[in-house]
């Protein structure tokens, strides 16, 4: 889940994606500012992990991005209703870009959900 409450480059943001892939992400949400093109960054990621080849079913990475939800429901999505079509989704990463840290904030909002 990737919780946008500061811009970055683009270049940051595609190593950011490069990244996520990397690592084995397998359902990226976006929230906040500019979240839509992180669904398309991500996207353009998984392509180019696999020189725009096939791509793995248990590899392929959702996405999808919440403009007008509060990170109430976006938390709420996440934990209850996200799934993957080949992978269970044994673990969720909350990655924050902020200016400020807010670990307590976004955890008790996801704890919540």
């Amino acid at each position: 889940m990737v919780i946008v409450e500061a811009e970055g480059s683009a270049q940051w943001q595609a190593a950011t994606s490069d990244w996520l892939v990397a690592s084995g992400c397998l359902y990226m949400m976006a929230w906040g500012l500019g979240c839509s093109s992180w669904d398309d960054s991500v996207d353009w990621a998984l392509l180019g992990a696999f020189r725009f080849e096939d791509i793995p079913p248990e590899r392929f990475v959702m996405t999808s991005w919440h403009e007008n939800e509060t990170l109430d429901d976006v938390f709420f999505f996440c934990k209850q209703c996200a799934l993957h079509d080949s992978v269970n989704l044994a673990q969720t990463v909350l990655l924050h870009i902020a200016k400020q840290p807010a670990e307590q904030r976004i955890m008790d909002v996801y704890a919540q959900a």
